[in-house]
């Protein structure tokens, strides 16, 4: 066989392969709109079909659980909770990829140690110190917005410094000088030059973070107890269990779900793959 009919096999498996994966990656999402218009008896005996299409499903999602108010809650602390860790995200990267102090490097594996300890890990003594605060400080913090930002924001902020660090760590130094020499502060060459070139990186950032706080299940259900405070996947998970098991509620509820975080990704994704994939190979 000529070099020139084993590169057009090799690309052929390659096409195969790799249709083979979008295949596997979006079964499951087909799987899930389709049952999302079934009956609970057809899900239960496997037939599923698009021969009668069950409307009602989105609209008994809406009435049998307060839907609209998980998703203004998972709205109010993803988006206060991205706000917050992108800006310290930010100014901690930006130190890190830019000036060498006592202490830096014990500061960035320190950062990036945090990430080897599992989450629950943290479950008990967070929910114990929110209670010491409480009764210490009159200062309510389990069952309200404040309360899971901080511990949405403790979470994701490690792991955003480190892809802000490789980020700021790409850009050269050179543009910073020159806008000194040309009479700007650090801060402003920081402002004016630096932070506009990082737009990818911060959006990057900021759908990591967004898209780890939407999804977010453990801490929500143990520091949250009303439906005010609550947040999706809390009231994704009501659907089983405390409604005879809608399954059907259940895949319209997780549809509904999936489409903002899917026109999220979609809007950014050239800058989020760019992004991350600077913060894993610089710096």
């Amino acid at each position: 066989m000529t070099p020139q009919a084993w590169k057009r096999v090799h690309n052929a498996l390659l096409t195969l392969l790799t249709a083979l994966v979008v295949v596997a990656t979006l079964f499951p999402i087909a799987w899930m709109v389709l049952s999302s218009l079934q009956s609970t008896a057809d899900l239960q005996l496997g037939q599923i079909s698009l021969a009668n299409p069950r409307w009602e499903n989105y609209r008994q999602m809406w009435a049998n659980v307060r839907f609209g108010v998980y998703l203004r809650n998972s709205l109010i602390i993803s988006g206060i909770t991205t706000l917050t860790a992108c800006a310290f995200a930010t100014l901690a990267g930006y130190a890190l990829a830019r000036f060498r102090f006592r202490g830096a490097d014990l500061f960035s594996m320190a950062v990036l140690s945090t990430q080897m300890i599992p989450g629950i890990m943290f479950l008990l003594p967070i929910y114990f110190i929110f209670l010491w605060i409480r009764q210490t400080f009159g200062l309510p913090m389990v069952n309200t917005y404040w309360g899971m930002i901080l511990i949405y924001t403790a979470f994701f902020t490690p792991m955003s410094i480190w892809i802000m660090r490789g980020f700021f760590a790409a850009i050269p130094h050179e543009l910073e000088e020159a806008a000194l020499i040309d009479g700007a502060t650090l801060f402003g060459a920081f402002w004016r030059v630096i932070l506009p070139l990082s737009a990818p990186g911060l959006i990057a950032t900021g759908v990591y973070i967004f898209l780890n706080a939407w999804d977010e299940l453990l801490f929500a259900w143990v520091m949250t107890s009303t439906a005010e405070v609550a947040t999706i996947p809390i009231g994704i998970r009501l659907y089983i269990g405390q409604f005879q098991n809608r399954y059907d509620l259940l895949m319209a509820a997780a549809t509904v779900t999936t489409i903002p975080v899917v026109v999220t990704f979609l809007l950014t994704q050239r800058w989020f793959i760019s992004g991350m994939t600077a913060g894993s190979v610089k710096g």
